[in-house]
């Protein structure tokens, strides 16, 4: 084994701080293991031994339902069941209910001492969140022993979400109500159960059965991700619905646990499941077909045919009857408007309304039917997207495609949820390890999730104050089934939870995973199948003094011990220790483990590192990376790690409908031997290879010659292109990629600018 060269101590205070933060800082004292964090915890002595002869003492019958909910719970957990009782001098539980608690609705008091336990809620939300935290306090030791303590407690936000599609892979009502429970013991109060999609219709509506019998079902469904060709399907008919007795029993299920059900019913587009049974509701009269696959499809509702708002009419109408929510969620999102364009409908209603474009009519779309919706008691919550060409004063927005929808919204005096994609969707990545079970793309860690704060700097106090909580996003087109559904959401949803309740102030990483830990015990009593993945290896990468490329590992394990090799070999209990970042010198297969005990905990990581003439050397691009995919500085090209081609690693370059153009400097005049560099092909990702990829060599930085040319790329994912180069003399080494921008019609996505994405320009 080489002997590593001394880091220089700069690089090495920076590697600890980047460790450090990633670990959330200092640990604050807590053995009270309740996720989300209480707001004051209190410790005192002498426990509480919870066992059969523990009775429940009521005070009044309004929170009757949440200590029968919590019996049910705790004959799950434990085997017993607390009864219900009329006095008791002793071994109780006391549960009362008093609005002088605290000035915070759901807010409670726990106290625990070695005679009784006392709840006092300022609600009966109040009560019921006081007993999940309790749920979390057993700890079975023969006696279940509560620690002696009290526990003062309130929500930070009003709103505490999460979102599941059903559209794409369906779970049974009594799949939801398991759920269900899940979120109440970690305080989660709205459950926005995403009801209608382009690949399946899954809510009986009695006047119109179509959507039963033709809607709810899908020939097939595509096999792996969208992005491989050619699309493979299973040929198996897909689909089911919830009837209205179900939906009535889960809504009752979730009332009786605070948890409030907002439906959503997708309009104007994400309807072609809808458009399949009732072609007239469309621009163009079909025929159409519930999809068998995932994306976004032009097929939308008709903007300019009053049978459409007739139907979706009808259909709320309905809706209304089994959801008693507040709001009602109508998407607005993604929504093609080229059938709009040349409807002759659509666009004599544009002329009728005076819409000056497609857009407007689809802000006359949505104030249609809030309208509606507004004259029967209720207000809409719809995606960012109906910010489009404007909105009524009383629409809630969901802020997804970015934080910059929210604080619009906000600055309007619009209440907001904040959802953004790339901090809250648990269809992302949760490793970067290539045994991760498919996903639909991005890349979202624990950590990350965690350390999401939802009121935005930009906000002042005033327009902060609109931003009514925050909320998970679980897309299905990767949920196969309910253990790869419930491993894409917990534990993150769990981390989500604490955003939402806890005071921002007293989050902490590390402390929350000392919590989170003792929660495994409990999910698998709940037969939860949560990921485990968190505490094993990521990595960090940064330059060095001299150039070479630091590869900097890290674990969240408590006494975990990393042991690595540079050969390929697989790390074992005896291998080298990792102390810090590794300079690499030369092109090296890093792999590496977390030993605990000297028993290996988790998968083994594996990175490999290039070493060539361009590593750490200055890149300057002529346009700018789109925000998700821009690795923060123009250094990522040549820091000597390949992006991968779940492009969610950080490591693509993608360039939205602009060129790339990048140069990098050797810093002197050198023999070149080869250029290469990696383009990602994904048409169904919108992401399309160069028109022409060329490479260009100089020794002054103002006159370049060309010196390789490439227009196909034939690969669907990764191309790789490298020339080899005779007696080339150059300082600077000039990339052009020529962006294809406008994807052509027919083409997925068509009309919108296309991605050219690149990563590692290598040069030897």
């Amino acid at each position: 084994m080489r002997t590593r060269e001394a880091l220089s101590t700069l690089i090495f205070i920076c590697i600890i701080h980047f460790m450090a933060a990633a670990q959330g800082g200092s640990v604050p004292k807590n053995d009270l293991h309740i996720i989300p964090r209480p707001f004051k915890t209190t410790h005192i002595t002498n426990p509480f031994h919870l066992n059969q002869k523990t009775v429940l003492l009521l005070s009044g019958d309004s929170i009757k339902s949440d200590a029968e909910v919590f019996q049910q719970s705790m004959h799950l957990i434990a085997g017993f069941s607390p009864s219900i009782v009329d006095k008791a001098s002793s071994n109780y539980i006391q549960l009362a209910i008093d609005s002088s608690v605290g000035a915070y609705k759901e807010g409670y008091v726990l106290k625990v001492d070695n005679k009784r336990i006392s709840i006092t809620g300022h609600d009966a939300a109040g009560v019921f969140y006081g007993l999940q935290s309790l749920i979390q306090l057993v700890d079975e030791r023969g006696d279940y022993l509560i620690p002696g303590c009290i526990i003062e407690d309130h929500p930070r936000f009003t709103y505490r979400g999460m979102h599941l599609d059903v559209s794409r892979h369906f779970f049974s009502a009594r799949q939801i109500e398991k759920w269900i429970d899940v979120l109440a013991l970690y305080k989660i109060n709205t459950f926005h159960w995403h009801l209608t999609d382009d690949q399946g219709w899954r809510i009986e509506i009695k006047k119109y059965p179509k959507l039963q019998t033709i809607s709810a079902y899908r020939n097939e469904t595509l096999i792996g991700h969208k992005k491989e060709l050619p699309h493979v399907f299973d040929g198996k008919p897909y689909g089911g619905y919830y009837t209205q007795e179900e939906v009535k029993q889960v809504v009752s299920y979730a009332t009786a646990r605070h948890i409030t059900i907002i439906p959503e019913i997708e309009m104007p587009g994400h309807a072609l499941a809808a458009l399949a049974a009732y072609p007239e509701l469309g621009c163009t009269g079909g025929p159409y077909q519930t999809a068998t696959f995932w994306g976004i499809f032009s097929d939308v509702y008709c903007a300019g045919n009053d049978s459409t708002f007739t139907f979706l009419q009808n259909v709320l109408d309905e809706v209304l009857t089994l959801f008693p929510s507040k709001y009602i969620h109508i998407g607005g999102d993604e929504c093609p408007k080229q059938r709009w364009h040349i409807c002759p409908k659509c666009r004599k209603r544009m002329a009728d309304e005076n819409l000056k474009d497609e857009s407007e009519l689809q802000s006359y779309f949505i104030k249609r039917i809030e309208k509606y919706l507004n004259g029967k008691g209720r207000q809409i919550i719809g995606w960012d997207e109906i910010l489009e060409g404007g909105l009524s004063p009383g629409a809630t927005v969901m802020s997804w495609t970015g934080e910059s929808g929210g604080i619009a919204a906000a600055n309007q005096h619009h209440q907001v949820v904040m959802t953004p994609e790339k901090y809250v969707y648990l269809d992302y990545y949760q490793s970067l390890y290539p045994e991760e079970p498919l996903a639909g793309g991005g890349y979202l860690p624990l950590s990350k999730i965690y350390n999401y704060e939802p009121i935005s700097a930009e906000l002042s106090p005033n327009e902060a104050k609109y931003i009514m909580g925050v909320q998970a996003n679980a897309w299905s087109e990767y949920y196969e089934n309910k253990e790869k559904a419930e491993y894409m959401i917990f534990p993150r949803l769990l981390a989500l939870a604490e955003t939402a309740w806890s005071p921002k102030e007293s989050k902490n990483y590390t402390d929350f995973l000392s919590r989170l830990r003792p929660q495994y015990p409990l999910l698998k009593k709940l037969d939860v199948h949560a990921a485990d993945v968190f505490d094993e290896i990521t990595y960090a990468i940064d330059k060095a003094a001299d150039g070479k490329t630091l590869l900097g590992l890290n674990s969240t394990l408590p006494q975990g011990i990393i042991r690595y090799t540079t050969d390929g070999s697989a790390p074992g209990p005896n291998t080298n220790v990792y102390h810090t970042a590794l300079a690499v010198g030369e092109t090296e297969i890093i792999k590496a483990a977390v030993f605990e005990n000297g028993i290996q905990y988790g998968r083994v990581f594996q990175k490999n590192v290039l070493v060539h003439k361009a590593v750490g050397k200055p890149v300057t691009l002529s346009f700018q990376p789109a925000p998700n995919y821009d690795p923060g500085n123009a250094s990522a090209l040549v820091n000597g790690i390949e992006a991968s081609n779940a492009y969610n690693d950080g490591q693509w370059f993608g360039f939205s409908g602009v060129n790339l153009e990048a140069v990098i400097d050797l810093g002197s005049v050198q023999k070149i031997s080869s250029i290469g560099t990696n383009i990602l092909k994904y048409h169904w990702q919108r992401m399309w290879e160069p028109t022409e990829l060329s490479f260009w060599t100089s020794t002054d930085g103002n006159n370049y010659t060309k010196v390789y040319s490439q227009v196909d790329f034939p690969v669907n994912g990764i191309n790789t292109i490298k020339t080899s180069l005779q007696s080339t003399q150059a300082r600077y080494i000039k990339v052009v990629g020529v962006n294809k921008g406008i994807i052509p019609d027919g083409e997925y996505g068509a009309g919108a600018k296309a991605l050219l994405l690149v990563d590692e320009i290598s040069v030897y």
